[in-house]
């Protein structure tokens, strides 16, 4: 079970980093440089959803891995 737990935290620290890094500020996937908008569409907002996601899991696996 503590494998599992391992695997997964690991898997989803992987992609925390990756859809951080994707999120650099002040840029944007679809932003001119005129655009005055900081609203979230498309790709970017979905990005910035599973942030929260994979965060979220990351941490309820990190808090198992401390009672496993």
């Amino acid at each position: 079970m503590k494998e599992i737990v391992q695997v997964i935290q690991s898997i989803s620290a992987i992609f925390l980093i990756i859809f951080v890094l994707l999120q650099v500020r002040g840029t944007g996937f679809s932003r001119s440089s005129n655009s005055s908008s900081f609203t979230r569409r498309g790709v970017e907002k979905l990005v910035f959803r599973l942030t929260f996601v994979v965060t979220a899991l990351f941490l309820i696996m990190s808090a198992l891995a401390l009672f496993l």
